[in-house]
């Protein structure tokens, strides 16, 4: 009798397990490192340390993995990828666009699941607007370096434009974990 009750209970516990195992917390970065020499460039909240501010959007920031853990900043929940969504856990918001045009910014908002907040990324290629795949993350050209140029972490903009062949090195994402 004792052993019928444990089945049933190894068998949720074993559901539970392999659903936790499929959350995976990320950094989305380049595929190319373009001109990054720490590492490469990730989707980043912009700020830094106590002056993270979601309110000021995305954007690309050398990739903190190369200190052997993710930033806080840079963590996205594979998770919500199945929905369509980039979610950052340790500031429970998501990526949105206020716009669907060329050269428009990567907000953050409370999630809500819009179509403004649906982007479709399979973690390994392009990352584009569920409503209109024309358009892709993109990392601008212009470089800076961080705390008004004193820091080694360099800084690239991050805007949608049209996806083409010819900017993939700017346009193609993947993800890691560490």
């Amino acid at each position: 009798m004792t052993i019928k009750r444990f089945i049933p209970l190894l068998a949720i516990s074993t559901l539970v397990v392999s659903a936790t195992v499929h959350a995976e917390q990320v950094e989305i970065s380049l595929v190319d490192k373009l001109d990054g020499y720490l590492d490469n460039y990730c989707l980043d909240i912009k700020g830094t340390g106590n002056n993270i501010d979601t309110s000021k959007g995305l954007q690309l920031h050398t990739c903190y993995s190369y200190k052997g853990a993710l930033g806080k900043d840079q963590i996205f929940d594979t998770v919500e990828f199945e929905h369509e969504m980039l979610y950052l856990p340790k500031f429970d918001v998501c990526a949105e666009l206020a716009h669907l045009s060329v050269g428009s910014e990567v907000t953050l908002a409370t999630c809500n699941s819009t179509a403004e907040q649906k982007f479709a990324f399979s973690g390994n290629g392009i990352i584009t607007p569920t409503v209109e795949p024309t358009l892709c993350l993109t990392a601008s050209l212009d470089t800076k370096r961080g705390r008004n140029g004193t820091s080694k972490h360099q800084i690239k903009g991050l805007t949608l434009e049209s996806c083409a062949a010819d900017l993939a090195q700017f346009q193609t994402w993947q993800t890691n974990s560490k």
